[in-house]
């Protein structure tokens, strides 16, 4: 397919889904113009009762509308010829290229095929954005739009239309960083100079040479030769040194975690991160049976109950169903959220073992104690808290979009830990994709901070019908 090129300027009509997933998208145009169909008002209208994300959207992009309306004044003219829109450019110098932003102000009607009857929403932006083709002709009109069917039909009606770019992180979700890079077989010969040392029974090396450029801090390094293998992180780096440290090898029986041994070197690592005091937010990908939630639950209960680094731990995740919505629940806050909190269970029965002489009863005195430390809250509540000395756990995090997941992660006072997890491949909130995801967000966003960490697991170790049902269907 030839990708369209287009100059010069341009004018946007916007559907009513770009607003109500970001707010801002009015300012996201650079100098090019907006324009807004009136009955894009008046959906926005209908959608700003409630408390959903989508309807606090609304409400923030009719505050946008209005200040704009009042500083534009009651001058009709000025509507005519559109309200200037504010650059948010850090670049002063682009300040008097800002576009203007344009209203529906008179009856646009534009035949469409029989079809398409103009009393659905959809339809009407369609005729509005083939007027405006035919009464501007040097401007290259653009309908975007989060749908895709809009889209389909935008196109093949002979209007460009483009899907809302500013919220994608990446072009190509194929991008995004693994948190690990391998070594070549030559890596040790191209250092320009190598010192190692050891520190409280820690085994670090400096290295300098032109591979460290492309490392991030608290990266999986290694080298898979079994005659020179190695598996170290990065701790500090600039442009040609780097320092990194031996990391400790989970997989070995006397290195268990709350009885839990890494099967692979990506477990591995995950646990290195996840015991490391020092990194604050872990971001864990991967597909279903790689050890997400185990690894993670291991690592906080032991340092939650043996090592007393924190309080308790919170569980949490976006309640999007599968399937069809099975109604309001009853009982309490964590009452409600019980039906969503499977995976938490059935983690909690495999770490859970106890030796058999314990009998019943010792096996209900440990699942008590487990559970009583463990507290499961729902993302509705969690506006305005701060969390202290916690283990916070986001589960099924790519069905966040960005701004829920600054929400999130800001509620974290001093000595809390928050830990993403999730599969990209398995998105279930509606306009959100694998690049535009909260969780894609934010392991781009955090990957050159040097109290963060991020791993992929890439190998299964539910059973091996998950493995072969994950990759063949």
């Amino acid at each position: 397919m030839i990708k369209r090129i287009i100059t010069g300027k341009r004018l946007f009509v916007l559907d009513t889904n770009v607003l109500m997933h970001d707010p801002t998208a009015l300012y996201r145009f650079n100098e090019h113009d907006v324009f807004l169909p009136m009955v894009v008002l008046e959906e926005l209208d209908n959608g700003k009762k409630g408390l959903s994300e989508v309807s606090r959207n609304v409400r923030q992009v009719s505050r946008m509308l209005d200040e704009m309306m009042l500083q534009a004044g009651d001058d009709s003219e000025s509507m005519l010829n559109g309200i200037p829109l504010p650059n948010i450019s850090n670049d002063d110098d682009e300040q008097s290229s800002s576009g203007r932003l344009f209203f529906q102000t008179s009856q646009m009607v534009e035949d469409l095929p029989k079809e398409l009857p103009g009393s659905k929403a959809d339809n009407s932006i369609l005729s509005i954005a083939r007027s405006l083709q035919h009464s501007k002709p040097d401007v290259t009109v653009t309908l975007v739009s989060k749908d895709i069917n809009l889209r389909i039909k935008a196109t093949v009606l002979g209007i460009h239309a483009e899907d809302y770019y500013n919220d994608k992180v990446l072009d190509d979700v194929d991008l995004l960083y693994l948190g690990a890079s391998e070594l070549t077989a030559d890596f040790w010969d191209d250092l320009n100079s190598l010192e190692s040392w050891m520190d409280d029974g820690h085994t670090f090396y400096k290295v300098e040479g032109d591979v460290v450029k492309d490392w991030y801090p608290n990266e999986l390094i290694f080298s898979p030769d079994e005659h020179n293998s190695i598996e170290a992180v990065v701790r500090e780096k600039t442009d040609t040194t780097a320092s990194i440290e031996l990391i400790h090898d989970y997989r070995k029986a006397s290195h268990s975690v709350w009885g839990i041994n890494a099967r692979n070197r990506e477990q591995n690592f995950a646990l290195n991160l996840l015991m490391d005091p020092e990194v604050d937010f872990v971001s864990l990908l991967g597909q279903a049976g790689t050890g997400k939630t185990l690894l993670t639950l291991a690592a906080a209960l032991t340092q939650t109950i043996e090592h007393k680094r924190y309080l308790e731990i919170i569980m949490t995740r976006v309640t999007v169903p599968v399937g069809e919505d099975i109604g309001f629940l009853p009982g309490t806050e964590e009452e409600k959220m019980t039906p969503w909190m499977g995976a938490l269970m059935d983690n909690l029965e495999v770490l859970n073992k106890t030796d058999d002489s314990a009998g019943e009863w010792g096996k209900q005195a440990t699942n008590d104690l487990l559970q009583s430390r463990i507290k499961i809250r729902s993302l509705n509540f969690m506006r305005g808290r701060t969390f202290l000395n916690r283990f916070l756990i986001i589960d099924e995090a790519q069905n966040l979009t960005s701004k829920q997941m600054k929400t999130l992660i800001t509620r974290a006072g001093p000595g809390t830990k928050i830990v993403c997890l999730g599969n990209i491949a398995q998105i279930d909130t509606p306009y959100l994709s694998e690049t535009t995801s909260g969780l894609t967000y934010v392991v781009d966003r955090f990957k050159e901070w040097e109290h963060s960490g991020h791993i992929t697991l890439l190998r299964g170790e539910r059973s091996r019908l998950a493995d072969f049902a994950a990759e063949q269907l």
